[in-house]
């Protein structure tokens, strides 16, 4: 309907898509029996040999003209530089490519950090990915990680957005933060900046905050479903972050409400919901991500 997208990983991504009327060519970065939130999980990684080959039988057959690229989760260095030189030779075929990277490394757990790739992703993200970005969605762990250095403040994530920019991408969105929100300790941070050179040379930044109410639960996939909704959002919506950013946050709570409240139903009261109970409710939230009903409104800073 709008054109072909590349996709690199993740079912959620995928459907929501495809449901939003992207054209989708999928290749799995990893081949999992199922997502690392269960106990146990068996598959493949793909290296740089496999993706130079499937990029190779896009050539051949000149169907490698692409809108956009989206990047998540991977734990290859090698696999992630080819991915940098397949996004720059795409940006050569159309120079208005947009890259989405969700930086996927680590998040923090009880106020402490820790990462769940392999240690030397990170440098091949900074040194290589970001710069070659144009939209990147780190939570706050990643963002640090990304620039050496700790947010503790509102000002000090901006100052950290303001550095990732500076990298390279045009639009950088914090998905998730420990900062303090204004609306009470029930609510979770999300922080977002696109900066846009104009015609004459000037530089203008539009940054927003997004207060959404927090979901007592660990769920896996959040961070792919808020990169794939933040790509179909701004692609609606090119020029007003705030907007992209209300539809991304209020789309992912009508998935999580729902998720939540059927696992609970299923897992019984008095009891916690395991990880298959957990899987988020893509299918039956359709409508809610074809046309997200506003329930988390973004302030402008």
């Amino acid at each position: 309907m709008q054109g072909s997208r590349w996709l690199l990983e993740h079912k959620y991504s995928c459907v929501l898509l495809q449901v939003l009327g992207f054209e989708v060519d999928t290749v799995n970065s990893v081949q999992f029996s199922n997502h690392t939130g269960y106990a146990h999980w068996k598959g493949q990684v793909l290296n740089s040999d496999e993706l130079h080959e499937l990029y190779e039988g896009l050539k051949l057959n000149k169907v490698n003209r692409y809108d956009y690229v989206l990047t998540g989760y991977t734990r290859d260095t090698s696999f992630l530089a080819m991915v940098v030189d397949i996004v720059q030779e795409l940006k050569q075929q159309n120079s208005n490519l947009v890259y989405v990277c969700d930086p996927v490394m680590g998040d923090k757990w009880n106020g402490e950090g820790s990462m769940y790739v392999p240690k030397d992703l990170l440098p091949v993200y900074r040194d290589k990915v970001v710069p070659v970005a144009d939209i990147i969605t780190p939570n706050q762990f990643e963002a640090e990680l990304l620039t050496g250095r700790k947010i503790h403040t509102e000002k000090e994530a901006l100052e950290v957005m303001d550095m990732l920019h500076a990298m390279g991408p045009e639009t950088v969105v914090i998905t998730s933060s420990d900062l303090q929100a204004p609306l009470g300790n029930d609510y979770l941070i999300a922080l977002g900046s696109h900066r846009k050179t104009k015609a004459d040379g000037t530089k203008m930044t539009q940054r927003i905050r997004v207060e959404s109410p927090k979901v007592d639960a660990v769920f896996v996939g959040t961070g792919d479903l808020f990169a794939a909704m933040l790509l179909a959002w701004t692609h609606k919506h090119p020029n007003n972050l705030k907007v992209a950013c209300e539809k991304t946050v209020s789309a992912m709570q009508h998935v999580l409400q729902r998720t939540i409240k059927s696992a609970k139903a299923q897992a019984g009261e008095g009891n916690k919901p395991n990880s298959a109970q957990l899987e988020l409710r893509m299918v039956q939230s359709k409508k809610d991500i074809e046309n997200p009903e506003i329930i988390v409104k973004a302030t402008v800073l």
